[in-house]
């Protein structure tokens, strides 16, 4: 018989990493797990914040806007039974969540986060591991919006991460860019690996114009690219980066499509020795390596990515590339995206442009 919620607690010790709070199945961390328990009492190492706002993934938000064809209130509503059921905001087709940002209400004595009562934080975990509590029924939201307003609690980890908001940006364009942190943080890292081989990399960017996109583009010029090949679906987003100066080359071109991807490429000063994928649609994984030079790298950012695709697909063209899955975690993520958009005017722009879009 499994133990219920009371004796579960009752019987566990507090781990940094969540394991006590996995409710359903016992043994598996909190991102695996099919239900925690999000219970705002606290245990010695956790931490306790009072939610002011979700950013839910790009993945999860357009899959379910597709699922209820764009019903908002459909949207909301399963929004709320998802947290309810699993005790945090896990969307089961996608497996990814998003983040939050909210105030600090209580801290364990034990927590090594840094965080005094009070603090504006975004939360740098997803939320499909970080136990959560909707207490205003979502009222305030429409569902149309990855940006959801919400009053709740949630709960950080001993080794959760948190950011301090900074005070010289909007709360809510602090949140959007500290949701993709994790993107330019690695693409800098990865296109100084390649410029310190040798020549200054082509780099290309799949979904450019977007947030993730925008700003891996900017730190790939900081990190020392040579050419950078923005890719974008259409000529509006293609319109919106001509003339920025964050990439050489802005191409149009489906990135599901393998040869109308390696050849918008190849025509634009590729292949790329560094390419990126910033796109929240499958079957993009293929198509990136055949765009990619033999000896490159594949950085893969969507959380529609198909992992076992990408591998299979490298196998069966021969190509000899590196894949790697970017985890949105990268030591001093938050600040590095944050400098690029207070350096980055174009990039600045773009953000204040999809906040303004609600």
């Amino acid at each position: 018989m499994p133990l219920d919620k009371e004796d579960f607690v009752r019987t566990t010790v507090s781990s940094p990493i969540g394991v006590h709070r996995v409710l359903e199945p016992a043994g598996t961390l909190p991102q695996a797990a099919r239900v925690v328990d999000p219970s705002p009492e606290l245990w010695p190492d956790e931490v306790r914040v009072d939610v002011e706002v979700l950013n839910l993934d790009a993945a999860s938000f357009r899959q379910l806007t597709e699922k209820h064809g764009g019903d908002g209130a459909a949207v909301r509503a399963e929004v709320l039974g998802i947290v309810a059921e699993r005790g945090k905001m896990q969307n089961p087709v996608t497996g990814s969540g998003g983040m939050l940002v909210g105030t600090v209400a209580e801290v364990g004595p034990e927590s090594p986060l840094g965080l005094a009562v009070g603090d504006r934080v975004a939360t740098l975990v997803s939320l499909s591991l970080t136990p959560l509590v909707l207490t205003d029924g979502l009222e305030r939201w429409d569902g149309r919006s990855e940006r959801v307003p919400a009053a709740g609690t949630a709960v950080l980890f001993g080794r959760s991460i948190a950011a301090r908001l900074p005070e010289d940006l909007p709360a809510e364009l602090s949140l959007m860019v500290m949701d993709v942190c994790g993107a330019p943080a690695l693409v800098s890292r990865v296109v100084r690996e390649h410029a310190a081989a040798g020549r200054p990399p082509v780099v290309a960017v799949l979904g450019g114009a977007g947030k993730s996109g925008s700003l891996s583009l900017a730190a790939a010029a900081e990190a020392g690219a040579g050419t950078r090949i923005a890719v974008v679906p259409t000529e509006a987003e293609a319109g919106l980066l001509r003339g920025t100066g964050l990439a050489e080359e802005v191409v149009v071109a489906d990135a599901r499509s393998p040869l109308g991807l390696s050849d918008a490429v190849r025509a634009a000063g590729g292949p790329a020795d560094v390419t990126v994928v910033c796109v929240d649609v499958p079957g993009c994984e293929q198509p990136a390596v055949l765009a990619t030079a033999q000896g490159g790298t594949v950085v893969y950012f969507s959380m529609a990515t198909s992992f076992s695709a990408a591998a299979l697909g490298a196998e069966g063209l021969a190509a000899d590339v590196r894949m790697l899955v970017g985890n949105g975690y990268v030591p001093g993520h938050a600040d590095l995206a944050l400098s690029l958009l207070r350096r980055t005017p174009a990039v600045r722009a773009l953000f204040e442009a999809r906040l303004a879009e609600g």
